[in-house]
């Protein structure tokens, strides 16, 4: 049982990290909606256009210092992985329910457990190899819904998208734990903005249409799509800042339960925004992978790694 002052002192940055973790959710409905109307390209490109400016206004206001050569290396490695990551998953909620494909990118902290093996030497033991198996588990029962009777190939194509995004994920946690400890908050946003917009801006003379003038279908209203597009920057820096904030305040191992709420934001939204329908195989599946998250945290005596999916 906590002591009642350190239960008082709990209460904010859970509060603080509930509210982040729902930001997140909506910032992916609204990429979403984005990605329909105008283009996975256009949503990505334009996004970090918005984020990028808003972040340079934010650091110029805070003062903020400007990184060392040595942690601009560290921001521009995690800035393209991010890139990828994010172009996979968001191409992925293109074929797939938000709440399915949010399941699906639960198992991105149990493949970070190999990967903090494999770059940082840390020991994998066997409470933590059965939780990785009880994912994988989930994450079979997820796409054996996808693969009864007809089953379409192309949310089977946007699965696939989502573990691979789930790879990369786990990199960005192993990355994202040494950057935390060099930059601030709106330093990490502001460059991982920024180094989207350099990788998207290659492509952008050829590929890229105004919001509202070049949409591909009309999934939204076109005078929305501009508002979607500050929408989703604004929601991904407020809620990057709400969960750095809480996580700096508390325990992550404590905190970590909070970020699997995103699977009922993710259901939430995709039925209000979207009409999709929640199934049993993705219910049954999500379980058990945050199950075997929450197994693979506790068998671990450093932190767990912070597991927001939509951190992107």
């Amino acid at each position: 049982m906590l002591p009642e002052t350190s239960r008082a002192y709990f209460a904010l940055p859970f509060a603080v990290c509930c509210l982040g973790v729902a930001l997140f959710s909506v910032m992916d409905a609204a990429m979403k909606g984005l990605s329909l109307s105008i283009g996975l390209f256009n949503a990505l490109f334009w996004r970090a256009v918005v984020g990028s400016l808003l972040g340079l206004a934010l650091m110029l206001a805070l003062r903020q210092r400007w990184p060392t050569l040595a942690v601009f290396r560290l921001h521009l490695l995690r800035g393209l992985v991010v890139a990828a990551m994010a172009s996979l998953f968001f191409w992925a909620i293109m074929r797939l329910p938000l709440a399915e494909a949010i399941a699906l990118s639960f198992i991105a902290p149990l493949i970070a457990l190999y990967l903090a093996a494999l770059l940082l030497g840390e020991k994998v033991g066997r409470q933590a190899i059965g939780a990785s198996l009880l994912g994988l588990i989930g994450v079979a029962i997820i796409l054996s819904g996808r693969m009864r009777g007809t089953y379409d190939i192309d949310a089977l194509l946007g699965a696939l998208a989502v573990l691979l995004s789930a790879v990369l994920f786990a990199w960005n946690l192993i990355l994202q734990r040494r950057q935390a400890q060099m930059a601030s908050p709106v330093e990490v946003a502001f460059f991982q903005h920024l180094v989207m917009l350099g990788v998207f801006t290659m492509a952008a003379v050829t590929v890229a249409l105004i919001p509202g003038i070049g949409d591909l279908r009309p999934v939204i209203p076109r005078h929305s799509a501009w508002l979607l597009v500050a929408l989703a920057a604004i929601l991904a820096f407020a809620s990057l800042t709400a969960l750095a904030w809480a996580y700096a305040r508390a325990e992550a191992q404590r905190l970590i339960p909070v970020e699997y709420s995103a699977f009922v934001w993710a259901a939430i939204m995709g039925w209000l925004a979207f009409d999709e329908e929640l199934t049993l195989t993705t219910v049954a599946g999500a379980a058990l992978i945050v199950a075997g998250c929450l197994v693979a945290a506790r068998a671990r005596p450093a932190e767990p790694p912070h597991v927001e999916a939509g951190a992107l």
